[in-house]
């Protein structure tokens, strides 16, 4: 990480760093402790290997990684992942068609586990279809791989499609309440279409949500056919994104034995680092 991006985090996190000198002991420094956390982060080393780095105990490393964590979600969230306008909409939309050749799209949907420790008493509730225990991020991404809405926290077990009908996302989605136009005719058509978000077969079809034609629908139909392919160009950017992710913080490329609360919080501080601009252009 360069100097000037450590720098620019550190002044947004300090002050929720920065811990009150006491007459029997002096604090480990703000600058100290995002260190801590960044190197977690970026190379998935565990607690113990970390606290030999730094000289500190193991518990310390480990709340210094949960608070560090908690803050750049607080701090940075509104600011990198805010709430779209009928603007930023539009604007979505039109990369969409300029970039990846999917007029009317704004955005591409899916869901991501992350592999964790099956947690004590939890029963099968994290277990999922690839036979591992994981919390899901469900995320919504841009044309340039920028998460634009995400959600984190589902159980293993639950499919992307429930996942996505059950978060705030689809709720606001399904009622129009997230500034989303009404649409335009397609490029070169008078045919009038909806803005419409794309996923695999794991969603449903909605008039805001494209999914591939079935196997059987699409064989021997070049129309079909050729949407599917069209809209696999499209909605793999999310596929892509969630790629980027996890090569940038290695800590996902393990299992991460931590309370899930704990997880999620790790996992947003990633999506907030990784949509900051000065941070994608740092880890790029």
């Amino acid at each position: 990480m360069s100097k000037e991006c450590f720098t620019f985090l550190l002044e947004k996190v300090k002050p929720d760093l920065t811990k009150k000198i006491t007459r029997f002991q002096k604090p480990i420094s703000p600058i100290e402790r995002l260190a801590v956390c960044i190197r977690f982060l970026a190379t998935g080393d565990s607690f113990k290997t970390i606290s030999y780095s730094f000289r500190l105990g193991h518990s310390t490393v480990t709340e210094i990684v949960h608070s560090t964590c908690r803050s750049i979600v607080e701090r940075f969230k509104k600011d990198v992942i805010p709430e779209p306008t009928e603007e930023m909409w539009r604007k979505i939309a039109e990369d969409f068609e300029k970039l990846r050749g999917f007029p009317n799209c704004i955005g591409a949907l899916d869901g991501k586990h992350f592999v964790i420790e099956a947690p004590a008493n939890s029963g099968s509730i994290y277990f999922n279809y690839k036979h591992t225990f994981s919390i899901v991020l469900l995320a919504l991404v841009d044309a340039c791989y920028k998460f634009i809405a995400v959600d984190v926290g589902a159980y293993g077990r639950n499919s992307d499609g429930g996942i996505f009908a059950q978060c705030n996302l689809g709720k606001r989605l399904e009622n129009g309440t997230l500034h989303v136009p009404i649409g335009k005719n397609l490029p070169g058509s008078s045919t009038f279409a909806p803005y419409v978000i794309v996923g695999d077969e794991a969603f449903p079809l909605k008039t805001y949500l494209m999914r591939p034609y079935p196997g059987h629908q699409a064989t021997g139909d070049a129309n079909k056919t050729n949407f599917n392919h069209r809209l696999s160009l499209a909605r793999r950017l999310v596929e892509n994104a969630f790629g980027i992710l996890t090569q940038r913080f290695r800590i996902f490329q393990r299992r991460m034995k931590l309370a899930p609360e704990n997880v999620d919080y790790i996992i947003l501080s990633t999506c907030v680092l990784h949509v900051d601009r000065i941070m994608q252009s740092t880890f790029s």
